[in-house]
């Protein structure tokens, strides 16, 4: 099945309303629980002193998860209420995190959660590729709203982002195993993003190479 089918009518209620997000807004639903993460574990301690039913969940590090999973669900609610839909990819981590942030807690051991984004980058990357296996280019129904790009493009992007997927598992396995909690942290929020951000303007030019808009636009041209 051709990715763009997928794509609505532009009249489409929904599709108006998701287009209307404030981008900036949309970057806090999307940053927004990182950053909790982050302060929470640098503050862990202080918010213990300030709240003390946060002392109930234990150290810093656990503070952090239980707030990181209060701050998903947040984002998650407000971009339902805001779109009417919830994106795939932010939707899957947010069901990963509930359930690694739980057993986090029950077992006050740190390393479910840690071990959280070795998981969802694992099922990204299988996924994707086990649908190329398969003759499907599924990364097309997550993008088909961003970008139009022919059957070979999708092929090759899938393909693409379903082996840095695999990366970003191998490397927070090895960031997690090897380094301090506070470092691994600090790489989960400071690294990654910029890291993601990098690969994804690095596939600009072979997008541009098979959007199928830039190719109308020459048709059009050359038929004049």
């Amino acid at each position: 099945m051709n990715p763009r089918i997928l794509e609505r009518d532009p009249s489409d209620p929904q599709k108006q309303k998701k287009e209307g997000v404030n981008p900036l807004l949309k970057l806090v639903l999307e940053l927004g629980p990182l950053m909790v993460f982050f302060f929470a574990n640098a503050r862990g301690a202080w918010l213990s002193q300030k709240f003390p039913a946060l002392a109930e969940l234990g150290g810093p590090i656990f503070v952090a998860t239980g707030l990181f999973m209060a701050a998903t669900a947040i984002a998650l609610i407000a971009s339902w209420l805001l779109t009417r839909t919830l994106p795939i990819m932010p939707m899957v981590s947010g069901v990963v995190v509930f359930v690694f942030g739980a057993l986090t807690l029950y077992l006050q051991d740190d390393i479910f959660i840690k071990m959280k984004p070795t998981i969802v980058n694992m099922l990204f990357g299988g996924v994707l590729l086990g649908g190329l296996f398969f003759g499907k280019s599924l990364l097309g129904y997550v993008f088909d709203s961003a970008f139009s790009l022919d059957a070979e493009g999708w092929k090759k992007l899938t393909f693409r982002w379903g082996l840095f997927f695999l990366v970003l598992a191998l490397v927070n396995e090895v960031v997690w195993r090897n380094f301090s909690t506070d470092a691994w942290v600090t790489f989960k929020v400071w690294g990654i993003m910029p890291i993601t951000l990098l690969f994804t303007f690095s596939q600009m030019p072979l997008i541009m190479r098979h959007s199928l808009e830039g190719k109308t636009g020459n048709e059009e041209k050359a038929g004049k």
